[in-house]
């Protein structure tokens, strides 16, 4: 998988710092991958095979400081290591090369377009993402390594089949801030729902069910009116004829 020296005797996880402790430049930068991370939680609420971590380390050499993206995202892993989650993501424990990774650029440059992109290059990430609002369109860039090199996918959203997921960015609101966001989309281009929208979603429906459930008892009610008044006409009509002297059970 990797083509670094190794030595022999590696660390694990534990004895590694947890990141760079790099502070991040503005909020975006733990939101947008933080809304990618929970509607992942909900989609992929069955599979226990992939973890996406934020701001953590990838460490794949134990003497090289780590690599620490915005968000990356490693299929057919352990979803949990144990009981204290991973404190990094220590590629020589792993054996599993992230297949998503995620830059979101801010005021601060930090190299997402020159240097990160030859390392993750380096390391072998497929997916190579970084989501900027302050450029001009596109905001969204998604390479592709091909033959070692990235490629720049035209289209948002963009189909990852590898992933089975489409990566695109849209105006929504999360976190109470209307504004442009990153979504999963499926295969058809339709955008994948945010807890908060599946919420509503499932108040709506639940809501409608009991509109129905009222009009069916509502209408149940009128039927059984109608019933009553059905019958008290009929006992009203045989007291009639009964007082006319004229058996009602024996008008055939």
């Amino acid at each position: 998988m990797l083509e670094y020296n190794l030595p022999r005797y590696l660390p694990s996880a534990e004895e590694l710092p947890d990141s760079d402790e790099t502070p991040v430049d503005n909020e975006l930068q733990e939101l947008i991958p933080g809304l990618l991370k929970v509607i992942l939680l909900i989609l992929w609420s069955e599979r226990m095979d992939w973890l996406f971590g934020i701001d953590m380390g990838i460490y794949y050499h134990p003497d090289k400081p780590p690599i620490v993206p915005d968000g990356f995202l490693s299929l057919g892993v352990e979803r949990f290591y144990d009981e204290e989650l991973r404190p990094s993501y220590v590629l020589w424990d792993e054996n599993v090369v992230p297949i998503f990774v995620l830059e979101v650029v801010s005021q601060n440059y930090r190299k997402e377009y020159t240097t990160k992109l030859d390392e993750y290059a380096a390391l072998g990430v497929l997916y190579y993402v970084i989501y900027s609002s302050r450029r001009r369109k596109p905001h969204l860039e998604v390479h592709k390594l091909v033959n070692g090199k990235y490629e720049l996918q035209e289209g948002n959203p963009v189909w990852l089949p590898e992933i089975g997921l489409g990566i695109g960015c849209e105006r929504g609101n999360y976190c109470g801030v209307t504004r442009e966001w990153m979504y999963w989309y499926d295969e058809q281009g339709q955008r994948y729902l945010t807890p908060a929208e599946q919420i509503k979603q499932e108040t709506q429906r639940a809501q409608q069910e009991t509109q129905r459930a009222q009009q069916e008892t509502q209408r149940a009610q009128q039927e059984a009116q109608r019933a009553q008044q059905a019958e008290l006409r009929v006992q009203q009509l045989t007291e009639q004829l009964r007082a006319l002297g004229i058996d009602p059970d024996n008008l055939g």
